[in-house]
């Protein structure tokens, strides 16, 4: 293993978007603003930086492209731009007209290291509205060279290449130029499909009203359509402003996702430069396996591609990622798209539930509602089930099963709720059929002994879904499960007929953390009324618990913080991650509050109980709705596992990560 601390240790590459202040028809000029970029990027450990189409000479020289004075100049800025490069550990990708058997092209040339690798002339060329470049340009694949002299150096050319880089076989790159991209088959997404994890597109891309976000879109849907991560550059400031205006837009898309934008406008050179997670992106196409069926399905065009390898060295020592993780990846940080993230799973939970009773014919939901966070986002769930299906909200029969350890505060929070929606509430005390289940197993509780084993804790969670489904039996009704993705993944639920079972869980795919907001968001909206939201209140305020125990009794203390272990599940489960990086990525996140050693710890007991001890619950779980991309744990949807399988490979891996 690497340098933990490292980016690179875990299959992150720095990429960097640039946009220099240019003069307009001055090579010389253009370079030296290059090379200034450049070397900033080397010094922020970028491994590859895309400047802007034509940026050695400027794209908005018109017809001066006609002139050999030009064209020689940007060959020799090129020259001096791989001299100078020699002793620096940073690749660019670079543009400049290059005019050969009496065509012209508009090119791109990846260097490195002084190295010419490859130069890539543009496909597509724009000649309508303020496009001319017909005038000037012809297409790259309309000659048939597959090697250039050029700047002193020989180089692959054309339009089939893509470049592997020999220190990282997942970093695989493919250049564009501009308006390859907008077009209805652009190169890149055959590029992609030959093996391309990383797009770059040299453009200049002029300003109006609007493009500025149809670009986002354009390069935003490109990288997830490839999954892909997408380095877009476009010129900036000192291009001719006789009839066009330019913002200096650059941006860098990872499958969809936003991470770095430079500002437009901007009087001074931009660098923007992201930690791009390749690992990602090769996780998203193996479970992808329509990406690889695209692959086969246009195998003559991807046929054609010739591959590059380069060498350059991958930074090494201690390195902050350059990227936002978020704490809780199952929840958005904006406000705004956190609301709106609410309401939907809101709204999913709804329809699957509806949809079930519509189904079945059921005109009552039998529910147990201890207090606790689960049971109030099941409850406030069937209460707006019934809403839709426009049934009297004292359908749900809703039961309060208090046993040895229930506090006050909790039966009153499931008073205080279940009256709030409306429900018919009554409280069975389940503590006499529980001593008389102890009693008959010959259990020491029964006899006045201070017992508090497994199976002092699971007769009272199999006697509440017992009377549940009694219950249900007596009234007609389905008992609407509790139980979160959370516990699922750790095993913290009492199995079979424990609140593992149900007739159909709502919470299924939910992980505690979103739960907690979905509660929040619910008591702040207009779903409910005044009591029900200071119903909702109270419950966010109570500490995580069983209550199987007399005494206080936190169930974080046993399996480990859930807004870590949400965090662990979401990387083993979306991407699955090895240990060292879940660690990386967690230790990033939440450095400010947990040190590694407990990132360490907490994280081999999620891998213990996910991957050992309770595969063969979640083999049998109810029906339920996914409601997010971060996965469920259904064995007939996300996840299908052996039940009998073992952690050892994690835990063995899990020693990668420093002790501190």
């Amino acid at each position: 293993m690497k340098d933990f601390f490292n980016p690179y240790s875990h299959g992150f590459v720095r990429l960097g978007v640039a946009t220099p202040l240019v003069r307009v028809g001055d090579p010389q000029y253009n370079l030296e603003a290059t090379f200034k970029l450049l070397q900033g990027a080397a010094r922020e450990r970028v491994l590859l930086t895309v400047f802007p189409e034509l940026g050695l000479s400027a794209y908005s020289c018109e017809d001066l492209f006609h002139q050999q004075a030009l064209i020689d100049a940007a060959e020799a800025a090129l020259a001096e731009l791989l001299r100078r490069t020699r002793n620096l550990r940073a690749a660019a990708l670079v543009g400049l007209p290059v005019a050969r058997e009496g065509r012209l092209f508009n090119c791109a040339a990846l260097i490195a290291q002084g190295q010419l690798l490859g130069v890539v002339p543009k496909t597509y060329l724009p000649n309508y509205r303020e496009f001319y470049e017909g005038r000037q340009f012809t297409p790259g694949d309309a000659i048939a060279m597959r090697e250039i002299a050029l700047a002193g150096q020989t180089a692959p050319f054309g339009t089939d290449l893509i470049f592997r880089h020999a220190e990282n076989r997942d970093f695989v790159l493919h250049v564009e130029i501009c308006e390859d991209l907008w077009v209805p088959a652009p190169p890149s997404s055959y590029g992609t499909l030959a093996g391309a994890t990383v797009v770059a597109n040299l453009s200049a891309s002029n300003i109006v009203v609007g493009k500025e976000g149809y670009r986002h879109q354009l390069v935003g849907n490109q990288s997830a359509r490839c999954i892909a991560a997408y380095l877009y550059s476009a010129a900036g400031q000192g291009e001719s402003t006789t009839d066009l205006a330019w913002d200096g837009h650059a941006i860098i898309y990872e499958n969809g996702t936003l991470l770095a934008e430079s500002k437009r406008f901007a009087a001074e050179p931009q660098l923007a430069f992201a930690d791009v997670d390749l690992g990602r992106l090769q996780a998203d196409r193996v479970r992808q396996n329509t990406f690889g069926a695209t692959a086969l399905r246009h195998r003559s065009e991807i046929e054609r591609f010739r591959s590059v390898a380069f060498s350059l060295p991958m930074p090494g020592g201690r390195l902050p990622l350059a990227r936002r993780v978020e704490k809780f990846p199952y929840v958005p940080s904006d406000a705004a798209n956190r609301d709106l993230r609410c309401e939907e799973v809101y709204r999913i939970q709804v329809q699957g539930l509806t949809t079930r009773m519509r189904h079945t014919g059921t005109k009552k939901l039998i529910i147990g509602v201890s207090g606790g966070l689960d049971s109030t986002q099941a409850l406030i769930v069937c209460a707006r089930a019934m809403d839709e299906l426009k049934l009297p909200r004292r359908s749900i029969l809703a039961f309060t099963l208090p046993g040895f350890a229930t506090s006050s505060r909790t039966k009153n929070q499931a008073w205080q709720l279940m009256r709030a929606v409306g429900a018919t509430a009554e409280e069975i005390d389940i503590r006499p059929s529980c001593l008389q289940m102890l009693k008959d197993i010959g259990h020491p509780f029964a006899k006045g002994k201070k017992v508090y084993d497994i199976a002092f804790e699971n007769v009272q969670a199999g006697e509440r879904t017992s009377h549940l489904f009694r219950l249900a039996n007596q009234h007609g009704g389905f008992v609407v499960g509790t139980g979160d993705l959370s516990e699922l993944a750790l095993g913290w639920s009492t199995y079979g007929v424990g609140d593992h079972m149900s007739h159909y869980n709502v919470n299924a795919s939910v992980p505690k953390t979103l739960i907690q907001y979905l509660i929040a968001w619910a008591a702040e909206s207009k779903e409910f009324s005044p009591d029900v939201q200071r119903a909702l209140r109270r419950v966010l305020e109570t500490d995580i618990s069983p209550e199987l125990v007399p005494g206080k009794q936190k169930t974080e203390s046993s399996v480990g913080p859930y807004e870590l272990q949400d965090f662990h599940l979401y990387y083993t489960l979306r991407f699955g991650y090895a240990p060292a990086k879940v660690a990386f990525l967690c230790w990033s996140a939440w450095h400010d509050k947990y040190k590694l050693a407990s990132i360490r710890k907490w994280l081999g007991v999620f891998l213990r109980r996910f991957f050992q001890m309770s595969q063969y619950k979640r083999s049998a779980i109810p029906n339920a709705p996914k409601v997010g991309s971060g996965g469920s744990l259904s064995p007939r949807g996300d996840w299908r596992a052996p039940s009998d399988g073992n952690a050892d490979v994690w835990l063995k891996a899990l020693e990668d990560v420093p002790a501190k």
